[in-house]
């Protein structure tokens, strides 16, 4: 990650420090962060499984975690606004302001009754639908079935994307092997006492309001020197920016770490996003990574605080 000294000092007093990492691609963001933790990994992985918490976060419009047998009801609180419905209706192949397969956009064409006054409902209603369809097939054949973005002229297959983007991620696969295996060919490869949960998020970063579904990963890695819990959660699919993404997070303890002693967050994030080439999508990549730097920052401070607090002293 080259980090200064003076950026290791800060990490090692408790001090959150985020970085933009280089990328050969300029649709390719990656962003490191890391703090020092002064309590339990486990009390960060429950923290971050908690996917209600997400609702009281600024910049996050709604949010909700998938049944073991994903229901419509679970995405209650999940709906498309008025600008995205309005795009829906004029989607073609090669011609969509939605990330969208054009078996969706067929779907909303000969499904909703544009003239209807009852349009935004059938919409979201179709949303939900297409969403529980794509995540129940997930869940028995993985990858293969995240679909072909034919949104803009070229075709952008989903699969290969997350494929190459978590290879640019040099350091996963050398210490991690098992996860990354599992990341790639999911539902196969689970590694044992690995947790899968799996959760929708509508975001508005200052951009257009995104929906994004979402694969969590909790997994403790073996045979290493130190002790390291991992939490990776993994992009199925999302409406608008982010053609595919993943954010890796590590919980590291010393290897003669007592219970008492706490631990280094280090955080990773990598995204695929589209219009960040040209001058105009070179000025939008310079809005964008800083914004992904310091709501990191924020981030891992706002964790650190929530996990440091004294029991009973109530939120902060």
């Amino acid at each position: 990650m080259r980090l200064s000294a003076s950026q290791v000092a800060e990490i090692q007093k408790g001090r959150a420090v985020a970085k933009i990492l280089p990328s050969p691609d300029p649709s390719d963001i990656f962003v490191f962060g890391a703090v020092y933790i002064h309590a339990k990994p486990v009390a960060y992985l429950e923290l971050m499984k908690d996917i209600a918490r997400l609702n009281k976060l600024a910049g996050y419009l709604g949010a909700g975690e998938f049944s073991k047998r994903p229901t419509i009801g679970d995405m209650d609180g999940l709906s498309l606004g008025h600008d995205d419905i309005e795009d829906l209706k004029n989607c073609r192949r090669g011609h969509c302001e939605l990330q969208l397969p054009e078996e969706s956009m067929e779907a909303a064409r000969n499904s909703i009754d544009w003239t209807s006054p009852d349009v935004s409902d059938q919409v979201n209603h179709l949303a939900k639908r297409r969403i529980i369809k794509l995540l129940e097939a997930y869940l028995q054949n993985g990858d293969r079935v995240l679909g072909t973005y034919r949104d803009k002229g070229d075709p952008l297959p989903v699969a290969e994307q997350f494929k190459s983007l978590l290879s640019r991620l040099e350091f996963f696969p050398q210490y991690l092997p098992a996860l990354n295996r599992y990341l790639l060919d999911y539902p196969s490869s689970k590694p044992d006492g690995t947790q899968d949960f799996f959760y929708w998020e509508k975001v508005n970063f200052g951009l257009k309001p995104t929906i994004r579904l979402n694969h969590g990963v909790v997994y403790r890695a073996p045979d290493l020197e130190h002790r390291v819990y991992v939490l990776a959660i993994k992009q199925l699919y999302a409406t608008h920016y982010f053609q595919t993404a993943v954010d890796l997070s590590f919980c590291v303890q010393g290897s003669d770490a007592s219970e008492d002693d706490g631990f280094y967050l280090i955080t990773v994030k990598a995204s695929r996003q589209a219009g960040l080439t040209g001058f105009k999508g070179g000025v939008i990549r310079k809005v964008a990574v800083n914004k992904t730097r310091s709501s990191l920052e924020r981030a891992l401070n706002s964790i650190k605080n929530n996990l440091e607090r004294p029991i009973g002293s109530g939120p902060k």
